[in-house]
């Protein structure tokens, strides 16, 4: 009897070790949520960015504007509640559940809408006094930042190739503070202005970068031991409750700076006229709001870092359209800067592909020794069945 029950749990073992490894299935119905995702994150982050620049350069100047389009179109999630299939209904149990859940949620939602709200400000007052391909540039330590969150919070391993992609990245993004002289923006009047304007924009898009980073990490880190649980109302909660916070505490900066008196008369003189201010406003908020879904879409299906490094593929293509549409100069800084940080990137991206690997080359090793289990469960069956006899 004990050979029997010691086979029979062995067998219990090495069957419960499967639901860990096929919790998230690569099914064709993954790749193509994971598709979507990466396609709203990627054309929402670079239509929004290039949407900004355009709107300081034609002469917006208001930075709490600015923040609210990031933050202002999360009700265009709230019809995708109404779409939500009611999950199957099971039977009354008299069960009482912990009422600090509701709490706990409530406090996690809040922090990092403040959290949000606080990376929104830094990044818009980034791009308001930094050239458009110069902050995306030295956003792309975002990915520096999000490996030392995720190391803390995500029991995430420092590798060789992650790395090389950290001393890459931060090499990239101090080069582009020792340039010989800061490019003017619209606000600058002054050679000393515009370097005061220069490093205030550049601590503000590190801040930003670290910002975005911490908040991933703790995305990732609410869904693992908060909400436990991969679904879509998942995202859009994720989504709306946080966004909703930032915009409460952006409409209160709005209003007790004074700076939404400003908004009409800034409308009234904007260079392209009234109505490409509001469509640049309405382009923006979308934009941003697509970017969310992405970014939080990537976080539940596969995890923080993977959606980090996505955010990080508009690295060499915000840069060459804005030499494009803003006649932004790209230097020989900046292209040693972006080569960097694309090989930072692709040292990265390539981590993630080794460890995307790991779970099928451990489904095999665990096929093997199911089979080779089944065979010691039939030699201790006929040696118990030749015992009894």
């Amino acid at each position: 009897m004990e050979v029997e029950s010691e086979t029979q749990e062995l067998h219990l073992h090495v069957n419960g070790g499967k639901f860990s490894t096929e919790e998230r299935s690569h099914s064709y119905s993954w790749r193509l949520r994971v598709s979507l995702y990466v396609t709203l994150l990627l054309a929402g982050e670079t239509i929004a960015t290039l949407l900004g620049r355009l709107y300081y350069d034609k002469g917006g100047k208001s930075t709490w504007l600015e923040t609210l389009v990031q933050l202002l179109g999360f009700p265009l999630t709230i019809p995708c509640y109404y779409y939500i299939k009611p999950e199957p209904s099971k039977p009354k149990t008299i069960t009482k559940k912990p009422t600090s859940s509701f709490l706990t949620l409530s406090l996690v939602y809040l922090g990092l809408g403040l959290l949000v709200a606080g990376h929104s400000v830094l990044y818009s007052f980034g791009l308001l006094y930094l050239p458009v391909s110069t902050f995306s540039l030295i956003s792309a330590s975002q990915l520096a930042f999000n490996a030392v969150f995720s190391y803390f919070l995500n029991s995430q391993k420092f590798t060789p190739y992650i790395l090389n992609s950290l001393i890459l990245l931060t090499i990239s993004s101090t080069l582009l503070v020792i340039q010989h002289e800061p490019e003017s923006s619209s606000s600058t009047t002054s050679k000393s202005l515009a370097k005061s304007n220069y490093v205030i924009g550049y601590i503000c898009a590190i801040g930003s970068a670290a910002g975005y980073s911490l908040v991933l990490s703790l995305t990732d880190y609410a869904f693992e031991n908060f909400l436990k649980k991969c679904t879509f109302k998942a995202i859009l909660d994720m989504i709306t409750y946080p966004s909703l916070v930032a915009t409460c505490a952006v409409v209160v900066g709005l209003f007790g700076s004074g700076g939404w008196k400003l908004l009409s008369t800034e409308m009234e003189e904007f260079k392209l006229g009234k109505s490409s201010y509001i469509l640049i406003t309405i382009g923006s908020t979308i934009s941003w709001q697509a970017f969310s879904i992405g970014s939080v879409g990537l976080i539940l299906e596969v995890s923080s870092l993977f959606s980090n490094v996505i955010s990080t593929l508009c690295l060499p293509v915000v840069p060459v359209l804005a030499v494009v549409f803003f006649r932004d100069e790209m230097s020989g800084i900046k292209l040693v800067a972006m080569f960097l940080a694309i090989w930072g990137f692709v040292s990265y991206a390539y981590q993630h592909y080794v460890d995307d690997r790991k779970p099928e080359e451990t489904d095999e090793e665990k096929e093997e020794e199911k089979i080779k289990l089944s065979q010691t469960e039939e030699d201790a069956q006929e040696y118990y069945t030749h015992i009894k006899v």
